[in-house]
């Protein structure tokens, strides 16, 4: 029962799946051949810079979030030093 409830859903998203993908041809089908490929060029150009900046910004997120953790474990031993070096020392007068 639960597979051919699973089998359903994949056939129903396979059916909007196709029906989304005609609409898609039809709408560069309606168009000149030329402007067709223009518009295409257009398209995949602009996700390739929309692309180029998520990965840079990425990228700069990964810089930011090593350079915090080299600047705690900077903090963590520099408070270990000034405690060391605060700490009363054991032994004798």
């Amino acid at each position: 029962m639960q597979q051919e409830a699973r089998d359903c859903a994949s056939d129903v998203a396979d059916a909007i799946r196709d029906g989304l993908r005609q609409i898609g041809d039809i709408s560069y089908a309606i168009m000149p051949r030329d402007i067709a490929h223009a518009v295409g060029d257009f398209k995949k150009a602009l996700l390739s810079t929309i692309r180029s900046a998520v990965d840079s910004e990425i990228e700069w997120i990964n810089d930011r979030v090593a350079g915090g953790d080299k600047l705690r474990e900077e903090w963590r031993e520099r408070c270990r030093r000034t405690q060391t070096d605060t700490a009363p020392q054991s032994g004798g007068v």
